[in-house]
């Protein structure tokens, strides 16, 4: 009888070994996603992205470990419609939010005005999704998706938020006056506490991140890292300033720098913080950003043309890194077109859910792709829309419809900077891509807002100024 029961024991003991391994590895496989999102920065304004000016170690670093997307785009070429279209995986015109920011200068005439204009409550965010998964998620920053209480981010998924509602502020902790006078600007943690840092705000935002993985280090978390830098006001410390002394810079170019050296050492600073947890190993990192730079800012969007606010290159196309090691192969490239509406998919399935069964998304889980198992491209075609404007891209073609002159045609991969316009050459190709617009078009629903057409004439005329490329060693 007691040896009977010896080896029960003794078998008992196994199983229990046995389960526990079990546990550990399913822990282990457990994957954390950090993304790193910031604002308005030039395309060219990274070492990895070939800048001999712009110093930004840490995100060259990440770049090496991962893969460097080369023709990753926004779904907008402004900031809040950018960000919808992100945060749902779907084109944001879906939900009747086409490329005007919230609030803004709006016609009469929309069915939204001030703090009622937001992202569509019955719309699920890469955080609702990852909710069921076991996630806790957290945006810090930039929210930028609507100012009332409804649509704030704890209603919309998340569990922590340490940010600002609206879509721009200062760097520097605000006066009373500032905070009476755009109440959406106001650093706030939860909902309704305000709270301004003590230091300047990109650095606060990377503090904030690296406490908040200490605190969640042994469950699965999301975090939304959605830095205001480099958005204006152009605002940078001394020390910073002084790091880029020497660099034969001035003016705006100059603060633009040492902004670009905070949001690095900011990223690095998170990226250490990860390593220092022993979450490295499993965790998904990317790291890209909104919308094409600013010509405003000084930005530097080489070899491509446009800026924010208009759909060439230069305000839709964005640098975009992925790491996720012993799953991504460190220091490769991938050439196809991909989108930020590929992040959501991409996340859940990392997670551990399945994209398939989420019917109304428009992106896709891109690790098959990096990963070479899937040969095909991500996106057949792709599309912008704002107003009356239109883009299409089918391959390596792009077609630009305006309302005030005759559509451009342009072969991206021929002609990067978009100074070949081939529309009369290929008619055939103007209407095949006409037509895939508009049947596009015909899915949308209508704007819930729209600027007054005074602000939209002034967007055409900035769409008339086609800066031509010019290296930031020059864009002084």
């Amino acid at each position: 009888m007691e040896k009977k029961t010896k080896v029960i024991s003794k078998l008992f003991g196994v199983c229990l070994i046995v389960v526990c391994t079990i546990t550990s590895n399913i822990n282990a496989q457990e994957t954390n996603i950090v993304f790193l999102f910031s604002d308005d920065a030039g395309y060219h304004d990274f070492g990895f992205q070939g800048s001999k000016t712009f110093k930004t170690p840490h995100l060259d670093k990440l770049a090496s470990e991962g893969v460097v997307f080369k023709q990753a785009y926004t779904t907008a070429a402004v900031c809040g419609p950018s960000r919808a279209g992100l945060i749902t995986g779907k084109y944001q015109q879906r939900f009747g939010i086409e490329e005007n920011n919230v609030p803004g200068y709006m016609s009469h005439s929309s069915k939204l005005m001030g703090d009622e204009m937001g992202m569509p409550l019955n719309e699920k965010t890469i955080a609702d999704y990852l909710d069921p998964l076991g996630y806790t998620s957290i945006i810090l920053g930039k929210w930028h998706l609507g100012n009332a209480d409804r649509y704030h981010p704890l209603h919309r998924g998340f569990d922590e938020f340490y940010g600002f509602r609206g879509g721009a502020r200062s760097f520097f902790p605000l006066t009373q006056k500032q905070a009476a006078d755009k109440p959406e600007d106001r650093m706030e943690r939860g909902i309704g506490v305000y709270e301004e840092p003590e230091k300047y705000l990109t650095d606060a935002i990377a503090d904030e991140a690296c406490d908040f993985m200490e605190r969640n280090q042994k469950k699965p978390f999301f975090m939304y890292v959605s830095f205001n830098a480099v958005h204006t006001p152009m605002q940078a410390t001394k020390e910073d300033l002084a790091q880029v002394e020497g660099l034969g810079l001035t003016g705006r170019r100059k603060t633009l720098a040492a902004m670009n050296v905070a949001l690095d050492r900011a990223c690095g600073n998170i990226l250490a913080k990860l390593k220092e947890l022993g979450l490295e190993e499993n965790t998904l990192v990317i790291f890209s950003n909104d919308n094409g730079g600013p010509d405003g800012s000084k930005t530097c969007n080489y070899p491509l043309s446009g800026c924010k606010s208009n759909h060439l290159e230069g305000g839709i196309r964005v640098p975009c890194i992925m790491k996720l090691p012993n799953v991504i192969k460190p220091g490769t490239q991938y050439n196809p077109s991909v989108s930020m509406l590929d992040m959501l998919p991409t996340f859940v399935n990392v997670a551990g859910g399945d994209a398939k069964k989420i019917k109304d998304i428009d992106g896709v889980d891109l690790i098959p792709y990096v990963t070479g198992e899937n040969k095909s491209d991500p996106h057949e075609l792709l599309f912008w829309k704002k107003e009356n404007r239109g883009v299409v891209r089918q391959g390596d073609w792009k077609m630009l419809r305006y309302p005030d002159r005759p559509a451009e045609l342009y072969n991206i991969t021929k002609d990067i900077s978009e100074s070949n316009n081939l529309a009369h050459k290929h008619p055939e190709k103007v209407r095949e891509m006409f037509k895939l617009l508009w049947e596009w078009e015909g899915e949308l629903e209508r704007p819930l807002w729209q600027l007054k057409r005074l602000y939209e004439v002034n967007a055409m005329e900035r769409m008339d100024v086609k800066r031509t490329p010019v290296l930031d060693e020059l864009n002084k």
